[in-house]
C-alpha cells in the first residue's frame, strides 16, 4: 500500500498530517508512506523527525499584498506542477492526501490527472481556496464542521474532526497536578495565553499593558509569547510572583490540563485541541489569514456559546477585562467548557484512515 500525503507550512497542518500517517500505519504496519511539502518550510524538519521521507516542492503562496512579486509564484507553481508528476508517477501512489498548504495544489491535482484517487482534509470552518478546486475530483472529504456542504459536493463529506495529537488526547492529570508539574500553585486559576510559537503582536501587546491586573484579580499567568517577540517581553516577569513568560511550551498536554481559561488565536489545530480539553477559552482570530478563517473558525464557536470571540481590532481595549471577569466567574466558564467539549470528535485520525482503507479497497 503506498499513501501520499501532502500539506504543511505550519504546524495546523502538519500535527493533522502525522496523525493520520500514523493511524495508516496501525491498520497496516507495512504501509509506504511519502509526504510532498514546500521547500523551506516547517514540514521539511518535522517530517523527517517523526520517521517518514518527505520530498520539497518550489512552491509558494500567492502575495496579495505585492501583486507584482506574484510572477515568480507563478513560475515556481509550473515547476511545482512538472515535479509533482514526476514524484506521482514513480511513487505510483494508491491514494493520495491533502491536509493544505502550499503543496497540496500541485501534488493532489497531479494525483488526480494520474487517475488516483484523492481524499481532502479540511480544518477549518471556512474551506480554503485549494481544496475548494480539488474538491469535485475528490473521493472524500473529511471536515470538522457541520454545514460544509456550501463549499463541497455533499456526498463527498464525512463529518470527522481535526486529527489532535495524541498526547492531548490520552492527558489524564486532575487540574491541580497539571498547575503544579508547571510550577503553579494550584489553588490559584490559570490564565494561559498561546500565540503559536511565532507569537501574536496583538495578544502581546495586551497581555503587557494589562498583567498585573490579572494577578491582582487572584490568578495566577503563563504567557508563551513567542520567539520573535521574547527579547522585548520576556523580562517583564522578572520578580513578580504567579507569572511565567515564556517563548514557547512544549506540553501543551499539561497547559490543556492545568489551565482554568486559554486566550488563543483561532487556528483550527488549535480549536480541536480546546474542543478534546474542554477548555475554557477566548479566541482572538488572526486577521493576517487567507479568507479570514480564523474569525470564520471563532464564530462556529461563539454562535453556540463554546468560546468567547474577541475580534484582533478589539483585543486591545476588551481582551483583559474579558479575561478578568471570566478568571472571576467559574460558572461561566463551567458553561464554556461544557459547550466546547461537546463539538469534540476525538478518533479523527483513526475515523480518516478507516475512510483511506476503504477507498483503497474499492
Amino acid at each position: 500500500m503506498n499513501i501520499l500525503i501532502s500539506g504543511g507550512g505550519t504546524g495546523g497542518h502538519i500535527f493533522p498530517a502525522l496523525s493520520i500517517a500514523g493511524a495508516v500505519r496501525r491498520l497496516h504496519p507495512d504501509a509506504r508512506i511519502l509526504f510532498v511539502g514546500a521547500e523551506g518550510r516547517m514540514e521539511m524538519e518535522r517530517v523527517p523527525a517523526a520517521g517518514y521521507d518527505i520530498i520539497g516542492l518550489p512552491v509558494s503562496g500567492f502575495d496579495r499584498r505585492r501583486p507584482w512579486r506574484n510572477v515568480r509564484v507563478l513560475w515556481r507553481l509550473w515547476k511545482s506542477m512538472r515535479k509533482a508528476r514526476r514524484i506521482v508517477a514513480d511513487f505510483r501512489p494508491d491514494i493520495a492526501v491533502g491536509v493544505g498548504g502550499y503543496a497540496s495544489g500541485p501534488t493532489l491535482k497531479a494525483a488526480q490527472k494520474a487517475g488516483i484517487p484523492t481524499l481532502l482534509q479540511e480544518q477549518n470552518s471556512y474551506a480554503g481556496v485549494t481544496n475548494k478546486l480539488l474538491a469535485k475530483k475528490a473521493k472524500a472529504i473529511c471536515v470538522a464542521y457541520e454545514g460544509m456542504e456550501r463549499f463541497f459536493p455533499s456526498e463527498a463529506i464525512t463529518l470527522t474532526g481535526n486529527p489532535v495529537r495524541a498526547d492531548i488526547v490520552d492527558a489524564s492529570l486532575s487540574r491541580e497536578e497539571a498547575k503544579r508539574q508547571l510550577g503553579f500553585d494550584p489553588a490559584r486559576p490559570l490564565v494561559a495565553v498561546v500565540g503559536g510559537s511565532l507569537g501574536a503582536r496583538t495578544l502581546n501587546q495586551a497581555m503587557a499593558a494589562g498583567m498585573s491586573r490579572i494577578t491582582d484579580a487572584g490568578a495566577s499567568l503563563l504567557w508563551q509569547c513567542g520567539k520573535y517577540y521574547a527579547p522585548e517581553y520576556k523580562h517583564l516577569a522578572d520578580g513578580r510572583e504567579h507569572t511565567v513568560i515564556t517563548d514557547f511550551i512544549s506540553r501543551m498536554d499539561l497547559v490543556y490540563r492545568a489551565a482554568d481559561l486559554i486566550v488563543s488565536r483561532a487556528g483550527a489545530g488549535t480549536i480541536s485541541e480546546l474542543q478534546i480539553a474542554g477548555s475554557p477559552a477566548i479566541l482572538v482570530p488572526s486577521p493576517n489569514v487567507a479568507e479570514d478563517h480564523q474569525r470564520h473558525n471563532a464564530e462556529a464557536l461563539s454562535d453556540r456559546g463554546a468560546a468567547v470571540l474577541i475580534l484582533d481590532a478589539d483585543a486591545p481595549t476588551r481582551l483583559v477585562d474579558e479575561v478578568v471577569s471570566l478568571t472571576g466567574d467559574p460558572a461561566r466558564r463551567e458553561s464554556l467548557a461544557a459547550e466546547i467539549r461537546k463539538m469534540a470528535l476525538p478518533d479523527a485520525s483513526s475515523s480518516i484512515a478507516s475512510i483511506i482503507d476503504t477507498i483503497i479497497s474499492k
